[in-house]
């Protein structure tokens, strides 16, 4: 069964997406028919040059003082608090789990100097990144800097986004490898924004397990944070691989996730300020940023509704398939949650690397 899902993840390569890491980059939008035929239906990313240049927003939001203008008088906007700048991601607890970040309402002008000024030297990081359609609540005072929609794509797609979100950030902050059921449109308007990106039939790669939900609560009073399991237990699904392990653990991330580290290599891109990425419903997706000359990365995405078709169908069925552990590896504990509940079934260690099965439920 390994072989014959490396043969699929091969020739969707080869046959959709090319045989190099690089994607499609236009030097203007699309018709809304090249859009659907090239890139939608094929289930394919590109970005797009000059994308946004026409916008207010490219002239004004690199100006601190319009941003501060615009929305010192606005309700408190949602603040995302991490100690290292990893929110929605995997932290040891003392075994792994699946964390959130601390959200404070903040005013603007605190949160945005928050965000310029937090670092991992700092013991914080802060990341404005609500998302639920945050631009069109919490950052309204800033829809005229920006068009509502996105023309060509919205009547390629045929509909409105569902959501608008607004990302401001700082170069320490991350996001981990996960999946969205949209067709994302995302546009930087200062800074750039380097992906790592995976298609759904990769999804073997990603080793999605499901762990413990937990939270950080920080004390400003003590400037320490604080990571608290959700009670009841809610478990996530959650993809296992950091693409950039630090050099002590490395060889321990290369042995425990091969089928990453030693597959085809994820497609990389740069979205610098003034374009758009088109990033396809259920692919995979990992984020870094590189801040403005002020220390911020200022984005924002559309989210469209994904169309759920035959793609979808077989994302799911691929998803399914239980790929046989490979000789010779050891294998983390079983992270299903019928094992996490019921705390039966044979478990894998990590520790001897003997057994391989789970309980029956899985």
């Amino acid at each position: 069964m390994d072989q014959d899902i490396e043969n699929l993840w091969q020739e969707v390569r080869e046959l959709s997406l090319g045989t190099t890491a690089q994607i499609d980059r236009l030097p203007a939008p699309p018709t809304p028919l090249q859009f659907v035929r090239d890139y939608v239906s094929p289930n394919k990313p590109c970005i797009i040059s000059a994308a946004t240049k026409h916008w207010p927003a490219a002239a004004l939001w690199p100006s601190t003082a319009h941003l501060l203008r615009a929305l010192s008088s606005s309700p408190p906007v949602s603040l995302h608090l991490t100690p290292n700048g990893l929110a929605d991601s995997l932290a040891p607890h003392p075994s792994l789990c699946f964390v959130s970040a601390h959200v404070a309402p903040t005013p603007f002008p605190q949160a945005l100097a928050a965000i310029q000024s937090s670092d991992l030297h700092a013991g914080f990081v802060a990341y404005a990144q609500q998302q639920n359609d945050c631009f069109r609540s919490e950052y309204s005072a800033l829809g005229d800097d920006v068009e509502a929609h996105v023309p060509w794509a919205s009547e390629a797609l045929g509909c409105m986004p569902e959501a608008v979100n607004l990302w401001i950030g700082n170069g320490s902050s991350e996001t981990s490898f996960h999946k969205d059921h949209y067709e994302n449109l995302y546009a930087v308007v200062t800074g750039e924004k380097h992906f790592l990106l995976l298609p759904p039939t990769d999804v073997h790669r990603m080793y999605i397990r499901e762990y413990p939900a937990a939270q950080y609560k920080y004390s400003p009073d003590k400037g320490e944070f604080k990571l608290e399991l959700e009670d009841p237990v809610r478990y996530v699904p959650w993809c296992s691989v950091n693409p950039y392990p630090s050099p002590e653990t490395k060889e321990q991330a290369m042995a425990e996730f091969p089928l990453y580290f030693d597959g085809p290599k994820p497609f990389e891109c740069t979205v610098k300020a003034g374009e758009i990425l088109y990033l396809p419903s259920m692919w995979f997706h990992h984020v870094r940023q590189s801040p403005d000359s002020r220390g911020l990365t200022i984005a924002v995405n559309y989210w469209y509704d994904m169309r759920f078709d035959i793609k979808y169908a077989y994302f799911n069925f691929l998803q399914c398939i239980h790929l046989p552990i490979q000789k010779g590896l050891k294998s983390p504990p079983c992270a299903s949650e019928c094992c996490l509940k019921n705390k039966k079934g044979i478990i894998a260690s990590a520790a001897n690397g003997n057994a391989t099965g789970c309980c029956d439920n899985c």
